[in-house]
């Protein structure tokens, strides 16, 4: 891969290739440079570098959105850290680790934004991880 930008695109599709077309539609109208540098930058360059696996990332980021209460963003990355390995139980304590920090309303917020996501992902059919994708989810429910 040459460029940032397609070097970005292909680590966003190993964390959730849905959020491609989101990100780039989502923004399209208003900032389509926005959009690329976001996929350069984020994914191209951070997401890229050696030193912490694609399940280490997206905890590092499910913990800082939680910071920020940035819910459509943390139910973006609770899905892509679904996709890359983590667990709900998974999730659910790196939420419950935050709150210690920031608070229980942004943890309380958090733990909505999670429980979208895992009732979406069950209503679909998937679990945790693309390993799990095509395991329906009552099937899969100890596992997930």
């Amino acid at each position: 891969m040459n460029t940032r930008y397609e070097r970005g695109l292909a680590r966003l599709s190993e964390i959730d290739r849905s959020q491609i077309e989101r990100i780039l539609t989502g923004l399209e109208d208003i900032a389509p440079d926005f959009a690329r540098y976001l996929v350069e930058f984020a994914f191209g360059d951070i997401y890229a570098r050696p030193g912490l696996d694609l399940k280490s990332r997206q905890i590092a980021t499910v913990a800082a959105l939680t910071t920020l209460g940035a819910m459509p963003q943390l139910k973006a990355h609770i899905h892509g850290a679904l996709e890359v390995g983590c667990r709900r139980e998974e999730i659910v304590e790196i939420i419950m680790q935050m709150a210690v920090y920031v608070g229980f309303p942004a943890a309380v917020n958090a733990f909505a934004a999670a429980r979208e996501v895992f009732a979406e992902r069950s209503k679909r059919g998937t679990v945790s991880c693309r390993l799990n994708a095509a395991i329906p989810a009552s099937d899969s429910a100890s596992r997930s």
